[in-house]
């Protein structure tokens, strides 16, 4: 009735002066803007349920709220429908949920989102051991479930198909976690809540936790024992696809920055070295042979050791350590490898420190029987971290000879198992014009970056 009173009255524009009616069409304007932002007045563009029921009786919203509280339905964690996909498209974790996918960066749900329509993410139960008896679903924020215990802030929720134990395995699970946060104004957790399969993890290992704190502040592992109802959050990001579609200049970043907060939590230098010469003005060369005990360790350490010592002291600037890798805290393993410029180890989750390493560090490989035959992609693990954390992997030493044959050569998974924890052979010859060789290559590129005036920022990131 409004707008056709204005109408009219500009019909008659005739009588009336240009200033009055610019001034109706102002107002006119403004009543439509008016509009248009009550109707998204929601952040999440829907208007909220509070705001609905302005008109309403408290008796009528207290039915509403109770109706939407007993219609909240929990799915299971873990989708055994998606077993032989349990990592990819929307995995078996949280199935029901499409990811957001931004440029070079991993897959992730963040909860409440429009996409919920503002809702949030609730999970109920704790059980370690199946999956499937762990459930999930979407709640509104003033409709929660009875018994809810409701968690203010920001909360990781993290599903690896592995393991938060083992260096690797760990570090690929929170990668992406970091690399949200640099994204999103380096915004840190409240609390943690893992996830194996489905099935609630307690604890990070100790380096992974160390790493996590060095760049995410204290970590609070929330164990969701507090009573049987669910778990409501604030606000949730989960990721269920380790690195999954992060591209490989986003890995550089967060390499980058997980290697200079692991420098400043140690009290080292975040810059490292840079550029470091001899009495003679010859570019120091740090070689270590990071040494395991147990599986895929030397058959003969002592001898390995004596072929590297003998091609490093022939190179003007070449040091050897030789260090026990189970023996290192998390700070003695970043201090090491801050230190060192070529790191020769067999192949297992110790060579994950090379994180910690100055761009452009050389890694030598070394690998028992089966694994070029027989481990798939497995074998390219490192080769890959190493690219993806701006290092030179120099190539690996695949034994060829064990203590023993597999029993049956045609059952490829077996005879894996059955070669896979062996110890690591050598060959003179082969070792020592390896380790020349890879001397060589990091004395010529220290010697050019000695020319280099590049300088070198002591501030991280976040």
């Amino acid at each position: 009735m409004e707008v056709k009173n204005i109408a009219r009255l500009l019909d008659k524009r005739k009588s009336l002066s240009p200033s009055i009616i610019i001034l109706f069409i102002c107002l006119l304007s403004v009543s439509l803007i008016l509009i248009l932002f009550h109707a998204q007045a929601s952040p999440f563009g829907f208007v909220s349920l509070s705001t609905s029921s302005a008109s309403l009786s408290d008796h009528d919203v207290h039915g509403l709220n109770s109706k939407l509280r007993d219609s909240v339905t929990f799915l299971p964690l873990k989708d055994l429908r998606f077993t032989k996909t349990a990592m990819e498209g929307n995995t078996w974790f949280m199935s029901s949920f499409d990811d957001t996918y931004e440029e070079n960066e991993s897959q992730y749900l963040y909860l409440p989102s429009q996409a919920s329509k503002g809702r949030l993410l609730c999970i109920k139960g704790h059980d370690k051991r199946d999956g499937t008896q762990n459930s999930y679903a979407l709640a509104w924020p003033e409709s929660l479930p009875n018994s809810t215990t409701f968690l203010n802030g920001l909360t990781f929720v993290s599903d690896t198909y592995y393991d938060y134990v083992n260096l690797w395995h760990g570090l690929s699970a929170m990668v992406p976690f970091v690399g949200w946060s640099m994204k999103h104004r380096c915004l840190k957790p409240t609390r943690w809540v893992l996830f194996h399969w489905g099935e609630l993890r307690d604890k990070m290992g100790l380096w992974l936790q160390n790493l996590m704190e060095a760049n995410l502040g204290k970590v609070q592992v929330e164990e969701l024992d507090k009573g049987e109802g669910p778990y409501c959050f604030e606000k949730a990001v989960v990721m269920r696809h380790n690195v999954g579609k992060m591209g490989k200049e986003k890995k550089l970043q967060v390499s980058d920055l997980l290697r200079c907060k692991a420098r400043v939590f140690c009290g080292i230098n975040p810059t490292g070295r840079r550029k470091e010469v001899g009495v003679r003005g010859e570019p120091i060369i740090r070689l270590t042979l990071l040494m395991r005990r147990g599986s895929r360790s030397f058959k003969d350490p002592i001898a390995v050791i004596s072929i590297f010592a003998m091609e490093c002291a022939v190179v003007d600037g070449c040091t050897l350590e030789v260090v026990q890798s189970e023996d290192l805290s998390f700070c003695d393993q970043v201090k090491l490898m801050t230190n060192t410029d070529i790191l020769a180890s067999p192949h297992g989750a110790q060579l994950t420190n090379m994180l910690f390493m100055d761009r452009n560090s050389s890694i030598m490989e070394f690998f028992p029987k089966g694994w070029l035959e027989l481990a798939g992609v497995d074998r390219y693990t490192y080769r890959w971290m190493a690219d993806q954390s701006g290092m030179q992997h120099r190539g690996a030493w695949w034994d060829s000879n064990a203590e023993g044959e597999c029993p049956d050569p045609k059952q490829e998974l077996e005879c894996f198992n059955f070669y896979k924890d062996g110890q690591v052979g050598h060959n003179d010859t082969y070792f020592a014009g390896w380790a020349r060789t890879v001397l060589n290559q990091v004395r010529i590129c220290k010697l050019q970056a000695m020319q280099s005036s590049q300088r070198y920022s002591n501030a991280c990131p976040c």
